[in-house]
């Protein structure tokens, strides 16, 4: 998904989408977005061989680019 979404913003830090709504990011805390982004991945297992390659420690749903 290129440009802007408008159910979603993504989290400068972790790359979390949050919905637009959200104070902060919902898995670091973080209140830096960034509502252009591009891609999602759904890590549903921390402990997955794509959640270490993605750098997610914990299962949500994140942008792959956040720009």
């Amino acid at each position: 998904m290129a440009g802007k979404n408008k159910e979603f913003k993504a989290c400068k830090n972790c790359r979390a989408l949050a919905p637009v709504d959200s104070p902060k990011c919902p898995v670091c805390g973080s209140t830096s977005f960034s509502d252009e982004w591009e891609g999602m991945v759904i890590i549903l297992d921390s402990e997955s061989e794509t959640a270490k390659l993605f750098g997610a420690s914990v299962p949500w749903r994140y942008a792959i680019i956040v720009k």
